[in-house]
């Protein structure tokens, strides 16, 4: 049977795209390697009896013209919102909670500076504003600026004008987008207790402390997006993440589109200059009109197809695409919720809803990066925690809890050995002995627990080097630069071959955008 598509991979964008090319009407079909669709975006029984949320593991940055297009609450999609959405203790016993109440920050900044509590909430202002100009092209073909025509130039003067009503405060919007966090939060604030908390969400994903260039970036990504209309507020799935990509398969299946799990491509079939289909690992063929890869450019373009199908120069492209990671996410059975000695509490409370946050300072995170970029996993990792079940009892046994951590720094390549089970078991180890510190007793409360290094990460869910974000988001790999100059539109030098995960534009994140956008594109030109 002939399709009109084939998607490579049933990640969150490549489900997305599916849906929308079969309400055009489309033939579509969708491989995913995995027994289950979702990509890293899946729960899983990985505990029995636990609904674990194995890679990412809250939502804020999935379109809501999305949901409300293929309307996924009608398929049991469902965000619990996380109020207060942040904790963090500290070595001296006090804590710092934050949250969409403007109130309840005022007063937990105030703590440790009344002059931060002032200027907190300017700071999120001019984050906001920054939001305006950037949020809108997260859903835009990027222009074409190797090759550009008339439409091409007159969207780029269109965003130079957006950027123009910034007025003062352009500067700042410029330094967020290319520079690095530190030297913001230091500007904006004096407390170390705020500014740490701030900036563990800039090196999220990213191989870099927040002194470096690009993190001010992956900072201003956390505060775009929305849960149930209200900006910048970060949620839960019902039932995990999962809850999101099995209620598109859902509304896929209903569109008509094929989906098949444990269908691993091997190859794109390109005849002449053209893709026309795909190879599975069993070697059935299977042919389409158009082919769209939601897997990273190294798999589309260096795995998938021969070595003379693109252009050398396009290929030296992607070949300087950054795949460096150095994160790791560990899963956590817990009989109970951890008992802080600055916030103590044995049933879930306002210190167990949002993401706890073990940083007491900037120079903690530096001092674990610098370990990490001479191929050593840092001995003292930044940690954060998440309690889904302190707010959706569905993800875990009665009476029990789950926990996911993010950890860093992990790097993918080691200096001395590599990521076997007593390497991963050690630094899951030296993340706990972090959390102990501040819960006596959390160790005790674990039952049982999942380690995932960079390199787990990648063989699991076929993402490069670990990369959660399918490469880095720096400058030079956002927007009209992603993947390569000329080729920000979906479309690559195969003809009828398209890209419609998170390696094109707006980038990783649990977004949809990639897959929506590709999909208006296939429809315009395939």
């Amino acid at each position: 049977m002939a399709y009109d598509a084939i998607i490579i991979g049933g990640g969150h964008n490549g489900l997305v795209a599916a849906c929308y090319l079969a309400r055009a009407k489309w033939k579509v079909l969708v491989l995913e390697r995995r027994y289950v669709v979702g990509g890293a975006c899946v729960s899983e029984e990985t505990f029995p009896g636990f609904k674990v949320s194995t890679a990412a593991y809250v939502n804020s940055l999935f379109r809501p013209e999305i949901i409300r297009d293929l309307r996924l609450r009608e398929y049991g999609f469902e965000l619990v919102e996380r109020n207060p959405s942040s904790f963090s203790p500290f070595p001296d016993g006090r804590y710092l909670l934050l949250g969409p109440d403007d109130d309840l920050n005022r007063r937990e900044i105030a703590k440790f500076s009344a002059a931060d509590a002032a200027a907190y909430p300017h700071y999120v202002a001019m984050l906001e504003r920054v939001a305006t100009v950037i949020e809108p092209t997260l859903t835009q073909v990027p222009p074409n600026v190797a090759r550009p025509g008339l439409g091409d130039l007159l969207s780029m003067g269109r965003l130079g004008l957006d950027f123009k009503k910034l007025d003062g405060a352009m500067g700042e919007a410029l330094e967020i987008l290319t520079g690095a966090a530190r030297p913001i939060l230091d500007r904006w604030f004096e407390s170390e207790e705020l500014k740490a908390t701030l900036a563990t969400d800039a090196i999220i994903g990213a191989f870099a402390s927040p002194s470096m260039p690009g993190t001010a970036y992956v900072l201003f990504h956390h505060v775009m997006g929305e849960t149930n209309g209200a900006r910048g507020v970060w949620s839960y799935v019902r039932g995990g993440m999962g809850g999101l990509t099995q209620a598109l398969a859902k509304a896929a299946v209903d569109l008509g589109v094929v989906i098949r799990t444990e269908a691993e491509v091997s190859r794109i079939i390109v005849e002449g200059k053209r893709a026309v289909g795909v190879v599975l690992a069993n070697g059935e063929e299977l042919r389409a009109r158009n082919v769209a890869s939601n897997v990273d450019c190294r798999l589309t373009f260096e795995t998938f197809l021969g070595p003379d199908a693109v252009p050398a120069e396009f290929l030296a492209e992607v070949k300087r695409i950054d795949y460096a990671s150095a994160s790791a996410k560990i899963n956590v059975a817990l009989s109970a919720v951890p008992n802080y000695t600055a916030c103590p509490g044995t049933e879930p409370g306002p210190q167990h809803r949002g993401t706890a946050h073990f940083c007491p300072d900037q120079d903690f995170i530096e001092r674990a990066y610098d370990e990490a970029k001479y191929g050593r996993p840092s001995s003292a990792p930044v940690v954060e925690c998440t309690i889904p079940s302190a707010v959706d009892p569905t993800v875990a046994l009665p009476g029990m809890h789950l926990m996911s951590m993010f950890c860093q720094y992990a790097p993918y390549h080691l200096k001395d050995g590599r990521w076997d089970e007593a390497t991963k078991n050690a630094f899951a180890d030296s993340c706990f002995d972090v959390v102990e510190q501040y819960a006596p007793g959390f160790k005790a409360s674990v039952v049982d627990r999942q380690v995932l290094s960079p390199v787990d990460i990648e063989e699991k869910f076929n993402l490069t080097g670990g990369n959660i974000f399918q490469g880095a988001m720096s400058l030079n790999k956002l927007f009209m630069f992603r993947p390569a100059p000329g080729w920000a539109n979906y479309r690559t030098p195969v003809e009828h071959l398209f890209l419609c995960g998170s390696a094109a534009h707006p980038g990783g994140g649990v977004m949809g955008a990639p897959g929506w956008n590709a999909a208006r594109e296939m429809l315009r030109h395939g």
